[in-house]
């Protein structure tokens, strides 16, 4: 039998004591779980009779010898158990003196065990002896109690002075005081954790770096707890390429939101910080956030630049040397001076060897020494080989200095804010030659008119939508009437915007033939059918196919508005009394369809009514996608309060439906409605006799006299003379005359045939041809409409 120095442990132990004569005599411990028997079964019987080889009985009685001897002996046999398979033991035996003479005492536990528990410990003495992370076991005091040699290595404390020492009296301070919480948890909890944590103090070897420290409790098999064991593993390079993914990440969803060169560098600065610097300013040439337009290459020195955004660690950045808005120049000495001139990027990891910069740029660099600056990078905002400004980086309160990684990552952050930046800036000249353009094609007068009092206001979508094509425009025509119109031209840009002027011209043209609404719709429906067939542009959108519009014409004498309407939403009525009614239209098809019809629709408006034209871009709200009938409630709620002034009532009106702005162009057009009275208005039927035009004059003076307007007399009656004689001359029956007093004087004589009248140059020798001519000459100006029943030929004398 083997003799060994190791010893068993308990919880797997079986006793047993034996006379000098082998025979078992006492039998406990694990004994009954090891072979199966219990005490009654096995006193009495010798030893030997357990085992199970033959082989094993010459083992048995050399132990006996020895322990005769006084030796205590250890070995391994192999017993039977109770239900016949044998069972590998190792056993340890030591002689007792009893009064009876000498006895001896064993004690064994199964093989298997033991060599498992052997093998545990060689796995964890290797594991301590070689492994190249960090290992570490405390006490239930949280004292160390054993590390390894790499976890020595990386806090640099010899093991001697850790072992028995807790972290907060190795490391004193708040890191060191969140690991021990940490390990704490564990403890109670019996729940394994992971934390994360930079070495505790600014003394030891690699601080900057990271580790992460897995703890779990240690419990032996009585449950008992001994202890917490740690794993520490360094991920600082794991951690820094997260973060750089993640600011990269950052950057391509929190940058370029929107199409707002300011707005696009403040992102950039949000992104930089603090993730990657502690502080960044953001400087673009000074005529960028204008949409100016550069020649490709470097910047030279001496260029102006305009302070868009920083951003900084500290509230209000008390490091920065300028502030948002400030215009800056920077010395041919400066980083950011050689990054705008080559193009690429500067890093300057420490600031030794920077005095000439220094010395060129005392403001700066006095702000810098004051936050304790330490490392620099700089890099051009580049796009499409045009150099749009610079970003620097600084970083005093992150102690590890900027290196290539950081500079690899802030290229392309920068990169792309670069890339917003020259859209952002492309997208501000576009929209401001659209918005001048649109200004210029769409400018509307407010004219004095009779028939209404008009007030109107365009509000342009959003910087990130773009300008759209919405229009609209008042037109004074004959009879002292007058025309309002608003469209809508699909698209956005400076395409659809000179679609808009284009049809506004057209309409101004048609207007001016006194064609009825529905007439102009079908006419303007085959301007832009026409347009849209010319069209053989590659990539351009097509000519005003599937626009909007109405168009009413509103008589003051008669009080009725003629509306016809081309897909457009429908116009309201605020009445007198303050009710606002939705006005049922026949509405046509779109524009630009060609050949489908469109239909007047009459309505009579009480004097002081406020017709309300607007396009869609005002109901839809800020997000352009808003509900039609929702927002057609919104606006009645705000035309509903009392109005007396039309252009308080148009702000009223966008403050309450656009009060942030809307995400498409919104026009509204409110229109007070008058009424000619029977006092401004003369009316006579005339006979178709020649000797009538002496009459006509006459009536015509009298009137004139009786509204105290004798000083028109003279061009008034020749008007009337010429108008009268050519109705009676070229036309038919019935004819009527008719004098408004309006903003000017108009003479109109009506008559019963469609023939247009002509202008010409009459000879020297003709007795006739002459009339149509001086009246143009005396009048302001004249025209003819023409209605169901005829014609009208019209001419408006001087202002009254």
């Amino acid at each position: 039998m083997e003799h060994h120095a190791a010893h068993f442990p308990d919880r797997f132990a079986g006793t047993a004591a034996m006379n000098r004569c082998g025979v078992i005599t006492a039998w406990g411990g694990s004994a009954q779980e090891l072979l199966g028997y219990d005490a009654d079964a096995v006193i009495g019987l010798p030893a030997v009779e357990l085992l199970t080889a033959d082989a094993d009985r010459p083992k048995a009685a050399a132990a006996v010898r020895s322990c005769k001897t006084g030796e205590s002996v250890r070995g391994e046999l192999t017993a039977r158990h109770r239900d016949g398979h044998g069972v590998d033991l190792l056993v340890r035996a030591w002689p007792v003196v009893t009064e009876s003479g000498s006895d001896w005492l064993a004690i064994f536990v199964g093989a298997a065990e033991i060599r498992r528990w052997d093998t545990d410990r060689a796995v964890v003495d290797g594991l301590f002896e070689q492994a190249p992370i960090g290992l570490a076991v405390f006490d239930p005091q949280l004292r160390f109690l054993r590390i390894n040699d790499a976890l020595q290595e990386i806090h640099g404390i010899p093991r001697e002075t850790a072992l028995g020492r807790r972290l907060s009296e190795l490391f004193p301070g708040p890191e060191a005081d969140r690991m021990e919480a940490g390990l704490r948890r564990v403890l109670e909890t019996g729940e394994p954790a992971t934390q994360e944590h930079r070495a505790p103090m600014p003394e030891l070897q690699g601080w900057r770096r990271e580790w992460s420290t897995t703890s779990f409790r240690l419990v032996n098999p009585g449950d008992t707890v001994l202890g917490v064991a740690s794993a520490i593993v360094e991920v600082t390079e794991r951690n820094r390429a997260r973060d750089r993914l993640v600011v990269l990440n950052d950057a391509s969803t929190e940058i370029g939101t929107t199409l707002d060169v300011t707005r696009t560098a403040v992102e950039l600065a949000a992104v930089a910080v603090p993730r990657l610097a502690d502080f960044i300013a953001v400087d673009l040439l000074q005529g960028i956030a204008l949409g100016e337009e550069y020649v490709p290459g470097p910047v030279g020195g001496g260029a102006v630049l305009h302070r868009a955004a920083i951003r900084s660690v500290h509230e209000n950045a008390p490091e920065a040397s300028y502030v948002p808005g400030a215009l800056i120049t920077f010395h041919p000495a400066t980083p950011q001076a050689h990054a705008m001139a080559t193009g690429e990027a500067v890093l300057l990891p420490t600031l030794e060897g920077s005095e000439d910069w220094v010395a060129h740029d005392r403001h700066r660099a006095e702000k810098m020494a004051t936050a304790g600056v330490h490392s620099v990078m700089v890099v051009p905002l580049r796009a499409r080989d045009v150099t749009l400004g610079v970003a620097h980086f600084y970083r005093w309160q992150r102690p590890d200095p900027f290196d290539a990684d950081d500079l690899t990552v802030a290229g392309e952050v920068v990169a792309r804010a670069a890339v917003c930046v020259d859209n952002a800036r492309r997208y501000t000249r576009e929209r401001d030659a659209a918005l001048t353009l649109q200004r210029r094609l769409l400018q509307v007068t407010t004219p004095q008119l009779s028939a209404a009092t008009t007030a109107h206001r365009y509000r342009p979508a959003g910087s990130r939508t773009g300008v759209a094509g919405d229009w609209f425009d008042i037109i004074p025509l004959s009879g002292a009437r007058v025309g309002l119109i608003v469209g809508d031209v699909p698209g956005r840009g400076i395409h659809a915007v000179a679609e808009a002027g284009r049809l506004r011209t057209a309409v101004r043209a048609l207007a001016q033939q006194d064609l009825s609404p529905d007439e102009l719709l079908i006419q303007l429906d085959g301007i832009v059918s026409q347009a849209a067939d010319d069209e053989d542009t590659p990539g351009a959108p097509t000519a005003g196919i599937g626009g909007s519009c109405l168009y009413a014409v509103y008589d003051p004498v008669s009080h009725r508005c003629t509306l016809a309407c081309a897909a457009h939403t429908p116009p309201l009525i605020v009445e007198p009394s303050g009710r606002v009614r939705l006005l049922d239209l026949s509405s046509g098809p779109p524009l630009g369809l060609g050949g489908m019809p469109f239909q007047n629709t009459d309505v009579e408006l009480s004097e002081g009514s406020i017709l309300v034209l607007y396009t869609d871009g005002l109901l839809r709200g800020t997000s352009g996608r808003g509900d039609i009938d929702a927002g057609l409630d919104r606006l009645r709620r705000a035309l509903a309060r009392p109005h007396s002034d039309l252009s308080h009532a148009c702000d009223t009106v966008l403050d309450t439906m656009l009060p942030a702005g809307g995400a498409d162009d919104a026009v509204l057009l409110l229109a007070r409605t008058h009424a000619l009275g029977p006092d401004r208005v003369a009316t006579w039927d005339l006979p178709l006799d020649p000797a009538i035009v002496g009459q006509a004059r006459n009536l015509t003076t009298g009137q004139l006299t009786a509204w105290d307007l004798d000083e028109l007399a003279f061009t008034a009656e020749l008007v009337v003379s010429e108008l009268v004689t050519n109705a009676i001359r070229y036309a038919r029956a019935p004819i009527q005359l008719r004098l408004i007093r309006s903003t000017s004087l108009i003479c109109e004589v009506s008559d019963a045939s469609s023939t247009s009248p002509h202008m010409r140059q009459a000879a020297d020798t003709d007795e006739s041809g002459r009339g149509l001519f001086m009246i143009a000459q005396m009048a302001e100006r004249w025209g003819a409409r023409y209605t169901l029943a005829g014609k009208t030929i019209w001419a408006e004398c001087a202002a009254v």
